[in-house]
């Protein structure tokens, strides 16, 4: 039986929030991601469902430099994973298990965090090399099944998204996952002329929530 792979090098993402960015075009992204790094948010995942991608990623990469780790989300085929990584993506995120996208991103020595619902998508995706893997969508079935998985699971490095809100976001991280993943929840209206300070205001909340959940659960490890 072959060994199972090594996971990649994690990105330090313990205790953090992944913005999930969903618009229009790329063009308008940085103000939205100015203000979120401005509230603490460095894990910023591009999603290609917005239109432009490609194209700004570079750019928006200098504008922020070590301040914000930018990734590329919503990949759903090995094309747009290369193509991702060509132009220079952090890390990968996708919404289903495709094991050749995870063989991609590993192959190339880039985090990639695939994600699945299921124990044995999930397990698949970590056993082939994940930095980490994403519980999607993860309202559907609440903190509670971080516990669970962790039971024959307890190394796998979790990463819950799709429904995540500020206020449940440190109950994930009690229950034991790595990192949380945010979209609608903390960009709000952001791309559609909403306050940015109030953006800032929210990301600023989130992370604290966050940071005080996993400090709170390194103690009672310990």
């Amino acid at each position: 039986m072959a060994a199972p792979t090594p996971p990649q090098p994690l990105l330090p993402l313990a205790g953090q929030v992944i913005a999930v960015l969903r618009t229009t075009h790329a063009s308008e992204y940085l103000p939205v991601i100015n203000s979120l790094v401005s509230g603490g948010v460095r894990f910023i995942e591009l999603t290609l469902t917005t239109e432009g991608v490609f194209d700004h990623l570079e750019k928006i990469k200098a504008a922020f430099g070590d301040n914000a780790e930018i990734g590329i989300g919503t990949v759903t085929t090995t094309r747009q994973a290369e193509c991702s990584l060509d132009v220079g993506a952090q890390f990968l995120v996708t919404p289903t298990m495709n094991l050749d996208i995870v063989q991609a991103a590993v192959s190339r020595g880039i985090p990639i965090i695939p994600g699945g619902l299921t124990p044995t998508e999930l397990h698949a995706g970590w056993n082939a090399g994940a930095a980490a893997v994403k519980v999607f969508p993860a309202s559907t079935v609440g903190p509670d099944y971080i516990g669970q998985l962790h039971g024959p699971f307890p190394q796998m490095q979790l990463i819950p998204s799709g429904g995540v809100s500020i206020q449940d976001a440190p109950r994930w991280i009690t229950a034991g996952a790595l990192a949380v993943s945010l979209g609608g929840p903390l960009i709000g209206d952001a791309f559609a002329g909403g306050s940015l300070a109030q953006l800032t205001e929210r990301a600023r909340r989130v992370t604290e929530l966050v940071a005080a959940a996993t400090l709170e659960r390194k103690g009672s490890d310990q």
